[in-house]
């Protein structure tokens, strides 16, 4: 795994041949991830009054550094994270920007899609999580491509439990995306979490069901479905971050941080918002 990504996604490892070994949560720990998972959701729902017309994504990044710090109290994972330093606190994503966008002094205009992506660092346990937003009226395309990508993720979660294999997830994503005529970028992946920002294992988004490792309880882990209205194949531009669409297709994507419980699975970084189970039980 490469260790120069940030809270959107990890590279996904040309070495995928060996199992790995999860961090399994102890109780005390789970209870600290429920912690940094609801302040990282609250995050998304404080920001989304500003997500408008004129304003930057520097002054979104801004408005969610201070409150993570002065309200919050705790710290932006994203900062100064990896190798060159990510020099923002927040991912601001958009338009045929896949992941790890750097927010700056661009303005969005009517139209523009969004993915915004906190992680946040409290008493040393992450919660990470990423939400698409529009700016005015979307078009019926990206419209339609948010809505399948957080299906996607939705469909992924709601089948999460002990036994489960992390090929099953990739598979029901990649099913999903690929119904609707699009494709799901194959580089980057969701991850373990915990006192680390990134954790084993990977968890890729596309699949074959009944492979790869084996989910058990305590298990931490991020689901976070990239999905291109063109074709999968990416570029990172020199700043040694953003990730693009090489053929400037529209991106989408959506994160959650998830628990695996006895019988199925908790959502740390719910919003009120999301008509979701926080938690889902197959008994």
């Amino acid at each position: 795994m490469r260790k120069e990504i940030n809270s959107s996604s990890t590279l996904v490892s040309n070495d995928l041949r060996g199992a790995v070994t999860a961090i399994i949560k102890t109780p005390e720990e789970i209870e600290k991830m429920r912690v940094a998972g609801k302040l990282a959701a609250e995050v998304l729902t404080m920001i989304g009054p500003y997500v408008k017309k004129g304003v930057t994504t520097d002054e979104l990044n801004t408005i969610c550094h201070d409150y993570i710090v002065n309200e919050q109290k705790a710290v932006p994972a994203p900062l100064n994270y990896g190798h060159p330093p990510f020099p923002k606190s927040i991912c601001t994503s958009v338009n045929h920007c896949i992941c790890h966008g750097i927010p700056s002094d661009k303005k969005l205009k009517d139209g523009d899609i969004i993915n915004i992506d906190v992680t946040v660092i409290k008493d040393g346990y992450h919660g990470d999580t990423s939400k698409m937003f529009v700016v005015g009226k979307p078009s019926i395309l990206a419209e339609r491509l948010i809505r399948v990508t957080q299906e996607c993720l939705y469909k992924a979660i709601e089948q999460v439990k002990p036994g489960m294999r992390l090929g099953d997830i990739g598979h029901i994503c990649q099913t999903h995306a690929e119904a609707h005529n699009y494709s799901i970028v194959r580089e980057y992946c969701g991850h373990g979490i915990g006192a680390s920002f990134h954790e084993e294992p990977q968890i890729v988004h596309y699949g074959k069901p009944g492979t790869g490792d084996v989910l058990e309880p305590g298990m931490c882990f991020t689901i976070e479905p990239m999905v291109n209205a063109g074709k999968r194949y990416s570029k990172v531009l020199p700043d040694q971050w953003t990730v693009v669409t090489k053929d400037r297709s529209l991106s989408a994507q959506w994160e959650h941080t998830l628990l695996v419980t006895e019988t199925g699975v908790e959502v740390l970084t719910l919003r009120e918002e999301e008509a979701l189970e926080r938690v889902i039980s197959h008994n």
